[in-house]
């Protein structure tokens, strides 16, 4: 064997070092550049692609992630661009059998405006928040591949693989199930592969079916599944079981493979499918990195954890990731936080990526069993756990305190439709909650000085609402949403802060308002 070339080692560049370099221009990868560039935060994201990829196995954002674009202003643009989830028309034998809508019974409520996910090709989500990254000045660096990395206790250097070098104090690996960053680190990722469930795929162009369901034919020796891809006026999904040869290796994917696989199952002529393309063949991976963070680089998305796709939640994983992760990083770039609040991203986080992997393992198993009966479909692999709505952070030590009956600390922040008191026009609580601010919210009068108080020390840092409170900023609870999302009462002055990522990080009396300073001063810099 030839010898294997040494890795390069990384050699200072003559710029001055970048906040934030991102490693991986997918969705987790932009994600996170939004919310830092927002910030006015010094970013740079690079990706070793020569062109913007165009993978589209995600199928789109689920409920949870909505409600981060919609904080990062986006999600109009997404539905827009994407469709509703659709049924699904299940057959056997080429025949149909079945149709289901998981979601027929589902509706938005005050609290939560998103009920279910936006079908939508990754390559198009992508393609909206690179339009969204380019309109704060920043662009993904296409043809940077990083190949080398060292840090010292101040930054890191990055060395890409035509020479140069980009210096950051601090790298976010966003590259992906195989992050050459996490390899870099040496950061162990374990679990397993399971060589015996596995899929193709590909983007097909398809005629002759109804594009208003998702097309499902499971037969005892095998499976097709057909969805339409939104925006398109042809192009389909494509995931089968593979064909096996002779010795029961699955045979690569391939346009004259895939169209014998829909022959045989779909019963319909081979030649109605034409055109594929992003072929792959996909194996169940469930594993994890065992850190987060190693100095100042930090993993998110795939290059974190990976998993069974039942269940839809790996790229909603990695956008929830970014989330997280980008208020935090803005902090301590800034120098406003200690370092030190970046291991609250791995401690919040990766209990996170373990649930992820339990939950879609447990949705793989329910859809295998369901698939072996006619009728059987995908539509087992959807639960209220796929929508991401209940997940939070109580264990964190940045939800020290705080509940009610409704709500804890670390709890995910509800919406709920109100008026501005001022001018009668409406508003909801996302709406006070968007941006890169804390949120304070008041309920009652005797909230009203807590709340000019805090906005008067913190600045920009936070922005106060008063519900049914006579503060500057005020809110009227017409209908009585905030409260019955808040877990309070009339008779209750209560003081509820939330977190830039739209999680509750502490409930407290009114008359205990210290509270909020504590917390907020907290997050500073040690003296």
């Amino acid at each position: 064997m030839p010898p294997t070339a040494p890795t390069p080692t990384p050699t200072p560049s003559s710029a001055s070092p970048v906040p934030v370099l991102i490693v991986g221009s997918g969705p987790t990868g932009l994600t996170l550049a939004c919310d830092l560039a927002r910030r006015s935060i010094g970013v740079r994201i690079i990706d070793k692609s020569p062109e913007f990829p165009r993978s589209s196995r995600a199928k789109g954002p689920n409920p949870r992630s909505l409600e981060v674009l919609e904080d990062l202003g986006v999600v109009d643009r997404v539905l827009a661009a994407g469709s509703a989830p659709l049924r699904m028309r299940k057959y056997r034998d080429g025949l149909p059998v079945a149709e289901a809508d998981p979601f027929a019974s589902s509706h938005p409520t005050p609290d939560a405006p998103y009920d279910r996910g936006a079908l939508l090709a990754q390559w198009q989500l992508e393609a909206i928040l690179r339009d969204r990254l380019a309109e704060y000045g920043v662009h993904v660096e296409l043809g940077s591949e990083a190949v080398g990395l060292s840090q010292d206790p101040e930054s890191v250097i990055v060395a890409l693989a035509d020479g140069r070098s980009i210096g950051a104090r601090y790298v976010v690996g966003c590259d992906g199930g195989h992050s050459p960053v996490r390899k870099m680190l040496g950061v162990a990722f374990e679990g397993q592969t399971s060589e015996e469930q596995t899929m193709v795929c590909g983007d097909v162009e398809v005629d002759g079916l109804d594009r208003a369901v998702w097309h499902q034919w499971f037969d005892e020796d095998g499976a097709v599944m057909l969805c339409p891809i939104p925006g398109t006026r042809r192009g389909w999904w494509f995931q089968a079981g593979p064909e096996r040869d002779a010795a029961g290796a699955p045979v690569p994917p391939s346009l004259e493979s895939f169209r014998r696989l829909f022959a045989k199952h779909t019963r319909l002529p081979a030649d109605l499918l034409s055109r594929a393309a992003l072929l792959s063949t996909y194996r169940v991976n469930e594993r994890m990195a065992d850190r987060y963070r190693v100095g100042h680089v930090l993993l998110a998305g795939d290059a974190a954890h990976v998993h069974s796709i039942a269940g839809g939640l790996g790229m909603n994983t990695g956008i929830q990731d970014a989330f997280n992760l980008g208020w935090k990083l803005a902090r301590v770039a800034e120098g406003r936080s200690d370092p030190r609040l970046l291991d609250t991203y791995e401690e919040e986080r990766l209990p996170v990526a373990s649930w992820t992997l339990d939950i879609t393992a447990d949705r793989l198993r329910v859809t295998l069993e369901a698939i072996r009966k006619p009728g059987g479909g995908l539509d087992s692999a959807i639960s209220g756990d796929t929508a991401g709505l209940g997940l939070g952070y109580r264990w964190s030590s940045l939800s020290p305190t705080g509940s009610t009956p409704r709500l804890r600390a670390g709890d995910r922040a509800p919406d709920a439709p109100c008026h501005d008191t001022a001018t009668g026009a409406p508003i909801r609580l996302f709406e006070a909650f968007a941006g890169p601010h804390f949120t304070l919210l008041g309920f009652g009068p005797d909230t009203a000085e807590a709340l000019r108080a805090t906005e008067a020390a913190y600045g920009s840092t936070v922005r106060a609402y008063g519900v049914d409170a006579g503060a500057p900023r005020d809110l009227t609870d017409d209908a009585g949403h905030a409260r019955t999302a808040y877990g309070t009462d009339p008779a209750t002055a209560l003081l509820v802060l939330v977190r830039p990522d739209n999680h509750v990080a502490l409930i407290t009396p009114a008359t205990r308002s210290g509270a909020i300073a504590d917390y907020l001063d907290g997050l500073g810099t040690p003296a």
